[in-house]
């Protein structure tokens, strides 16, 4: 067999697909669909082949009305049939009065003037958009539009019916409104390859039909904040505000949609000066920034005492090491404004390389390896990706642990709750009994049975393109195992934060513990937060790492950092 040659799509790859979803959801979800649901998945199964390959084609592209006369797909031949069977189903719907906008999006504008032209003032509008604006003044009724526009082509204007039913079986399939059938195309043609976790109705994310209800709401009303932002309509976003405080989120299919939305809209409010609503917004979610913006909130009032309450109650149990470095900066301040003298924060003091290179039109991060390369036996640029990567290996089983709600379709790369706060929690004891095992024994060897065992399946943390099996072998040879161990259990304090802000090289020697991890900054850059963080962790570990600062020997400023 030649693994070169690109795979090919079965001719009707998009319904056998399709079906697959709609027995997936039957599966795990039978229980929660409500009659015309199942009537409608009836109705779709009972078309003859052709038709719901048809209706597969029309829901998948962008509409909602298609011309009959421009759709044209080989492996169905004639379409008026398919047309008619799907009219019979009550699954099509025939336009009886289209827009201006909709008119548009179906005609070019040498159509509509053909059609339209003798019914204008001269001279005609040039562009389309003012041809459209003219068309809709002439306040054409239905008989009259459809005369005009006959000649055309004579064809129907059609539009699929149950788009909502097919958004509720995607929202069941992939746990998500982001994934789509795509995701099937990726997976046939072998550009995804997904690991095979188990899937099952015990671990669903939607265990009755209130949660989905609940899930489907709070996305209406992100909707609506996505919208009032395009429409830049600042003034609605305080009923929104106070329409989202009514909902009493009940169920953790919704919690991450529904921090995130108080979140994003809090901070709206912020910019406008709505504090008080701001505030409570915040005092609803219950993740990162929500207390931290609290904070501020509190501080810009000049709450002093309430600041150093929450700034205290942050530092005892953060949600994040962001906000518990947010609130170590804060707090100081507003201790010396209740008269306290704060404990004084002590100054970093990293390890530092000073190198002076030539200027070249490359990455300054490979010019510092490619200078640092006579001092060690291998240096190579990673950035993120090595320690990702080894984080992803050691702990893949843990990871891709079926837990409720995790896992809802064969198409992730992380389990739903990769990223928020419960991870931990739900894998408690298989983290720790995993952290015991790899503790116990050799690493090395650990990482690279687990590249062969998962080479090429999709997974958020391990980057195949980048980390091959030789680097793996030599940075698990070389970086001892206590080492990893401490970064690992910093990782799962926090992935989400913890997976970025490590220094852009690691240079190898010759034995065990001889390396170094390098942060490279050029001329006029600084060290982000995620990366301080990290190099003051490495410290109290006496893990080795340093920061290079670059300065070019002509003595320019300008570098080039990526």
């Amino acid at each position: 067999m030649d693994n070169d040659k690109p795979a090919e799509l079965a001719p009707h790859y998009y319904r056998d697909n399709f079906l697959a979803l709609c027995d997936t959801v039957e599966a795990q979800y039978a229980d929660l669909l409500l009659p015309g649901e199942q009537l409608w998945l009836q109705r779709y199964r009972e078309l003859p082949f052709d038709a719901q390959c048809l209706y597969v084609r029309l829901v998948s592209r962008v509409g909602p009305w298609f011309r009959e006369c421009k759709l044209a797909y080989p492996e169905l031949g004639a379409i008026a049939p398919l047309v008619d069977s799907l009219l019979e189903a009550d699954l099509l719907e025939t336009a009886a009065d289209l827009s201006a906008a909709e008119l548009g999006g179906l005609y070019t504008r040498a159509e509509l003037l053909q059609a339209f032209a003798p019914l204008l003032d001269r001279p005609l509008p040039a562009g389309k958009s003012a041809l459209l604006e003219a068309i809709a003044a002439l306040g054409l009724d239905e008989t009259q539009q459809w005369e005009l526009l006959g000649p055309i082509d004579g064809g129907r204007i059609i539009a699929p019916l149950g788009l909502a039913e097919v958004q509720l079986l995607q929202v069941l399939f992939f746990g998500n409104r982001r994934q789509s059938l795509t995701d099937f195309v990726l997976s046939d043609l072998g550009v995804a390859r997904y690991y095979p976790y188990s899937l099952d109705r015990r671990h669903r994310l939607f265990q009755q039909r209130e949660a989905l209800e609940e899930y489907l709401a709070c996305g209406a009303l992100s909707d609506s904040w996505y919208e009032l932002r395009e429409m830049e309509d600042p003034a609605a976003l305080p009923a929104l505000a106070t329409e989202l405080l009514t909902l009493e989120v009940r169920f953790a299919s919704s919690e991450n949609r529904w921090h995130r939305l108080c979140n994003s809209l809090a901070r709206d409010l912020e910019r406008l000066g709505e504090l008080e609503l701001a505030g409570q917004l915040y005092c609803r979610s219950r993740r990162h920034p929500a207390r931290e913006r609290r904070l501020r909130i509190l501080e810009r009032g000049q709450d002093w005492a309430g600041a150093v309450a929450l700034g205290e109650e942050i530092l005892a149990e953060p949600w994040c090491e962001e906000e518990r470095d947010a609130a170590e900066r804060v707090l100081p301040r507003v201790q010396r404004k209740l008269g306290r003298k704060p404990a004084p924060r002590r100054r970093d003091d990293f390890a530092r390389l000073i190198l002076e290179l030539p200027r070249e039109e490359a990455p300054v991060e490979l010019l510092a390896a490619q200078q640092l390369q006579s001092q060690w036996g291998a240096v190579h640029y990673v950035e993120n990706t090595l320690m990702n990567t080894l984080f992803g290996l050691a702990f893949w089983e843990q990871i891709f642990t079926p837990v409720p709600g995790a896992f809802h379709n064969p198409f992730q790369s992380a389990p739903t709750d990769m990223y928020s706060p419960e991870f931990r929690a739900r894998r408690k004891h298989a983290l720790a009994d995993r952290v015991a095992e790899l503790r116990a024994g050799d690493i090395g060897p650990i990482l690279q049975d687990a590249w062969r065992k998962y080479a090429g399946f999709q997974s958020r943390w391990v980057d195949w393109r980048w980390i091959d099996e030789e680097l793996l072998a030599a940075a698990a040879a070389i970086i001892p195992g206590d080492h990893l161990l401490a970064i690992w259990e910093r990782m799962l304090f926090d992935p989400g934060e913890n997976r970025r802000g490590f220094p852009d090289l690691i240079a190898l020697g010759e034995h065990s513990g001889d390396y170094c991890l390098i942060e490279v900054k050029g001329p006029g850059d600084a060290l982000q937060e995620s990366q301080k963080r990290w190099l003051r962790f490495f410290a109290r570990q006496d893990i080795p790492a340093a920061v290079a600062w670059v300065t070019w020997q002509d003595g320019g400023d300008n570098c080039r950092n990526d």
